[in-house]
């Protein structure tokens, strides 16, 4: 891999650092100001829906300058989130800032790996970036639980600079500068990746054309056959895997009865799995095999029902490893696919900005379910219960879409065969 490439990961790797160290704080400030349990979930309402409603947008906006420019840009916009939640804006709507900057950063983060990499490395690339990602997901919620616990916090917060009041009374405080300080580092890196050469979009000036840009680009990636099926998993995974954070907290509180310090470690857990799942995906699977992972997914489903059963942590990291891994075995490979089909049909910014869209108004609709669950006291089990036929019988009518199209193209080629 060149040289550029090892620069993007570490950008990537120190956003998504600070974006789930920030997910871990804004609970903790959460619980201290004593709101309902079911504005949780909500923070990644607050944070995806930018991505959805400026799905329109960021596409273009991506396509129309350097990527790097465009990641530099977000994590600064990242940064203001941050501050406003150090200045007691309400967390929700803080989150929803750094929301905003995630979804213009995306398409660049994503978008940069077909500009600058042939399509043989997509898979390999793809794995790498989601190992890393998942590494920075390990590392934010190992970091941030440690944060907000008072024996590390305490005398973090006992220490000051000679002669220097830093303003810092409080463990939320103290734990938001570490955040700010790696979106910092972030975008330090951002500025050193380099311009791929490729040609740049005027980006336009009229809203409605864009939309309608994007409803085409939308409706361009759902009817292709290839691109149809690894959006519905990419969608559905992307969904699942946001609301299985807070579903895996919930749980661990109840089954197993740890703090949230703890139990957000349990998420690092599941991300550890991802990552062998990445990695084995990366070193396994070419993109022309890309689809041959579906049933993956739906054992998968299955084995979260296992969830129900566990009272032990000493049997519950093992299952938590090997839902991840089954979940990052399937989505790396057919996220490399949607990334070739999205940059063959519409080019690499307006691909990732579908691609977001779906998969966000994924995490909306299913972290909002998750919000009503707990408003009507449904026990955390029957919670995992339907969470795991969910995924299951999704991934199963994505199996049969699948085997539909492979069908129906096995029909035209022979109809081919007999015209000739």
């Amino acid at each position: 891999m060149p040289l550029g490439f090892y620069l993007i990961m570490a950008a990537q790797f120190f956003s998504a650092l600070a974006d789930n160290v920030l997910l871990i704080v804004a609970i903790s400030i959460l619980r201290e100001m004593h709101a309902p349990s079911a504005y949780e979930p909500l923070l990644k309402t607050f944070f995806t829906v930018s991505y959805v409603v400026l799905a329109s947008f960021v596409g273009a906006f991506a396509d129309s300058m350097p990527k790097w420019r465009v990641m530099f840009i977000s994590n600064a916009i990242k940064v203001i989130g941050c501050a406003m939640m150090y200045w007691d804006v309400h967390p929700l709507l803080a989150y929803g800032v750094v929301g905003l900057g995630a979804a213009a950063y995306s398409p660049a983060k994503y978008g940069i790996l077909t500009e600058y990499l042939p399509h043989r490395l997509l898979v390999v690339a793809n794995g790498w970036i989601e190992g890393l990602t998942v590494a920075a997901i390990i590392l934010g919620v190992v970091v941030g639980g440690t944060l907000i616990r008072p024996e590390i916090a305490n005398p973090l917060l006992a220490f000051d600079f000679p002669l220097i009041d830093t303003g810092v009374d409080t463990i939320g405080e103290m734990a938001l500068c570490f955040v700010a300080t790696f979106y910092l580092l972030a975008a330090l890196f951002n500025l050193y990746i380099p311009d791929t050469g490729v040609d740049h979009r005027v980006l336009h000036k009229n809203p409605w054309y864009l939309l309608r840009e994007f409803n085409h680009c939308l409706m361009l990636l759902w009817r292709d056959r290839l691109g149809q099926v690894s959006l519905a998993v990419t969608t559905l995974f992307w969904g699942a895997g946001a609301t299985l954070q807070f579903i895996v907290i919930k749980w661990a509180e109840v089954a197993l009865q740890l703090d949230l310090s703890k139990s957000s470690m349990l998420q690092g857990v599941v991300a550890v799995g991802v990552a062998l799942g990445a990695v084995g995906a990366a070193r396994m699977i070419t993109l022309r095999k890309s689809l041959r992972v579906i049933p993956l997914g739906i054992a998968m489903g299955v084995i979260v029902l296992v969830m129900n059963f566990v009272q032990h942590l000493w049997l519950a990291v093992p299952l938590l490893i090997l839902i991840g891994a089954l979940s990052g075995f399937f989505v790396v490979p057919m996220n490399a696919l949607l990334q070739h089909r999205g940059h063959i049909l519409m080019g690499a910014g307006h691909s990732i900005a579908v691609q977001n869209f779906n998969e966000n108004l994924s995490i909306l609709a299913m972290t909002g379910l998750y919000y009503l669950m707990l408003r009507a006291d449904l026990s955390i089990y029957v919670v995992v219960t339907l969470f795991g036929l969910f995924v299951s019988g999704t991934m199963y009518l994505v199996k049969l879409r699948h085997e539909a199209n492979q069908r129906l193209r096995d029909d035209v080629i022979h109809l081919d065969d007999n015209c000739h």
